[in-house]
Order: C-alpha cells, then structure tokens, then sequence
C-alpha cells in the first residue's frame, strides 16, 4: 500500500515537472502578456492627460502629477494583497476581482469634481484594487511554469507594461482632443470590464505543489549553480534573508525614480518647449516600445548572467541614457534619447523578480515579488511628484534630471555592492560563509 502511493507521488510529481517550459506554460504566458498590456491602461492614461486635468481643475504642474503618484502607491500597496491573495487562492482570483474594480474606477474617476477626487479615485479603485492585480501576481504565477527559460518569461510577461505604453498613448491622446478625458476614461475602464474577466478565468488553474518547490531553483545557465548553492542557504552571500530583501527593496525605490522622470514628464516636457503635448505622447510610445526590445534581450542575457549582474547593467546605462537628456531640447534630439532610454533602461524592473526567485521559498514568490515590485512603483511615484515640484521649483527640467541620475548612482551602488559581495562568499564557499 505504502509503495504504491510512493509510485503514485512519484508520477504526479513527474506529470508537474513536465509542465516547466511546456507549450501549456507558453499558453499561459500569453493570457498574462494580454492581460498585463490591458490593465497597463490606466498607468499611461493619465500621464497623456495630465495637461488637460491641470487646465480643467486648475492646479500646478505638481498638483496634477498628484494623481499619478496615488495610482503608483495605490498600485504598490494593493500588489501586496494581491500576491498574498495569489499564494493562497491561485492568480485567477484576484485577477478578476482587480479586473471588476478597473472597471468601477474608470467611471467613478470620470465622474471627479475637483483634484483630489481625481487622485483618490485612481489611488484606490484603479491603482490599489484594479491595476495592481496585472503586474506582481502575473509575474510571480508565469515565474512557476518556467525553468530553462524563466528570465525570457519574466521578461515576457514585464514587457506586457511596456506595450501598454506602446499602444495606449497614442489612442488615449486621440480620444481626448475628440471627447474629451472624462469620456476617455470611462470608456477604458469599461474596456477593461469587458475584455479582462473573461481571460482572467482561463488562469483559474493554480500550479502543483511540485512545481512551486522545482520552480523555486534557478534555471540552468551561467552563474545559475552559484545562484543556487546560495538559495539552499539561509543566509545568501552572508545576509539574512530579510537585509538582502530591504536592500532590493531601497534598490528598486532608488531606480525607478530616476526612471520616472523621462516617462512621467516627458508629454509635459515637450508641451513646455512648444512641440506639443502630441509629440510627448509619440516620444512616450517609442521609449516603451524600445523598452519591449530592451526587456526581451534583458531576459536572454538574464538566463546568462544571473539577476544581479543584469540589475547592475541596467542601471548604467540608465544612468547613460539619463545623461543624454540633459542637452537634449530639438525634436530630433528628444526622439533619439528617449528610444536610448527606452533601450537601456527596459531590463531593470524584471531582473528583481528573477532575484527574488533565486533567493527566497518559491512559497513566498506572490508577496515577495509584489513587495519588490511596489518598491519600484514607490519609486515611480515619489519621481513623478518629485520631478514635477523641483519643475515648479526650478522653472526647468533640468535639475529634475540631475535629481534623477542621483538616485540611480544609488540603485547602481547597490547592485555593485550585493554582486561584489556574491564574488567575495563564492570564493570563501557556502561552509565558510554559513560559519
């Protein structure tokens, strides 16, 4: 009796392991690259409308960056729930419970009578309990399927925030000079409704015990049995657990508020230099889709080198491409370092999850990979506030970009000091550093 339920166990887990990588897993992948472009909506919707919801309530430049801030923190903060939501019930249940709000909150934001409505409408109903439903959860649940490929997937998947971008800006620009922001909000957010919940459903099915305990060690390649010797550990590289996690949390808050000062302000930018608001939503749309192209290399190159020294890479030449806005005010000048930034800086936000995955309980990935990903929203909101007050500090985006590339000298500090102090414990060896 005992040997054949061992047999049994055996063959069950077999059957899960033969899901890693498979065509199933690729299906998967691309509901959630679907589902990821979708939700992304709300995240560039309302940087195309900021200069219309600061002419209609009559704020400042910062005051109308005030909305995107809450929907980033609200996006953060709800990812948390989500993934722990997603651990325990599968990613099919708060994907369409997110994807219902997304559709409350598009109207209810349309229906705003003053600013901070406006704020509170996309912090709470689209950013906390819609949108943050279509990034960490996804992440986290294609990370399960994959082995031999999981930084191509990752990447996959992360690029779908980026398409939103490719796609959305264009087309929400047109339906505000033709119908103005409200009814352009409403009718994504009805979108939404419609096109979502029915793809959440097919992601019903939550992945066997087996595979989150074989999908928690690294896929093979360069650097992948370092990485794993660490995660069998308790101590990576000589830390706790919880200081490597504040370390990636502080990594990621610092990146992604260099990041956001180009793809915040970059449709206000041009309005100030007299292109119009048009061309910044065209320069928006082609930074994002060259940051398609960066996050699928970044992936490749990830499964190569490990998440660490593709976090490392990334925030160089982000600081590069940070750089080359700074003499930058033609047309033609603004359009190449965006598509540069856009090329450099796409692999960033992916190569956290693929650290977590090689560090942490593949039990813990839902919360884990959401927490570090909120760090990396924190930082997208607090830039895109803080680039718009040193603006109307300043008079000028000049120093908001100086501000930027010093918060990714941190990020980049970071990186440096975790991946030299990975080289350091490979040397001594696991027993040394366990001692």
């Amino acid at each position: 009796m005992t040997d054949s339920v061992r047999r049994d166990d055996v063959n069950d887990n077999d059957g899960a392991l033969a899901l890693l990588d498979s065509r199933y897993a690729w299906w998967r992948l691309a509901i959630a690259l679907v589902l990821m472009t979708i939700g992304g909506a709300s995240m560039y919707a309302i940087v195309v409308v900021l200069p219309a919801v600061q002419a209609d309530f009559g704020v400042d430049r910062s005051g109308a960056s005030l909305p995107y801030t809450m929907l980033l923190l609200g996006f953060g903060v709800g990812g948390i729930l989500m993934g722990r939501m997603a651990d325990r019930f599968g990613v099919g249940v708060p994907l369409v419970f997110g994807s219902t709000m997304l559709g409350v909150g598009g109207v209810v934001a349309s229906w705003s009578g003053s600013i901070w409505q406006f704020a509170l409408a996309n912090g709470v109903l689209i950013g906390a309990l819609g949108s943050s439903c279509t990034f960490g959860p996804l992440v986290s649940d294609v990370s399960f399927w994959f082995r031999r490929q999981r930084g191509m997937a990752v990447a996959i998947c992360a690029s779908g925030n980026y398409l939103a971008g490719v796609v959305w800006p264009p087309v929400v620009q047109h339906y505000v000079e033709s119908a103005g922001w409200r009814q352009t909000y409403a009718g994504i957010g009805l979108f939404c409704l419609a096109t979502m919940v029915p793809l959440s459903l097919l992601l019903r099915r939550r992945p066997p015990d087996a595979l989150l305990s074989a999908a928690a060690s690294p896929a093979p390649g360069a650097g992948a049995t370092a990485v794993s010797s660490l995660a069998a550990l308790e101590r990576p590289m000589g830390l706790s657990r919880e200081r490597l996690f504040a370390l990636l949390i502080i990594a990621g808050i610092a990146c992604c508020v260099a990041m956001a000062m180009p793809q915040v302000h970059i449709v206000a930018f041009c309005g100030d230099l007299g292109y119009g608001p048009a061309r910044g939503a065209q320069m928006l749309s082609l930074m994002l889709a060259c940051g398609i192209v960066s996050r699928l290399v970044s992936g490749w190159i990830c499964d190569r080198i490990g998440g660490l020294r593709t976090l490392l890479l990334g925030s160089v030449l982000q600081g590069v491409a940070l750089l080359l806005f700074l003499p930058s005010d033609g047309l033609v000048a603004l359009y190449v370092a965006s598509a540069l930034f856009g090329l450099f800086q796409g692999g960033i936000v992916p190569s956290y999850a693929i650290i977590v995955r090689d560090f942490f309980p593949g039990r813990e990935a839902g919360t884990r990979v959401s927490m570090v990903l909120m760090a990396t929203l924190l930082g997208m909101a607090l830039g895109g506030w803080l680039s718009g007050k040193v603006f109307d500090l300043t008079g000028s985006y000049h120093a908001a970009f100086l501000n930027g590339i010093a918060w990714n000298l941190l990020n980049g500090a970071i990186a440096l000091w975790l991946l030299l102090r990975q080289r350091r414990w490979l040397r001594g060896g696991p027993l040394a550093a366990a001692a």
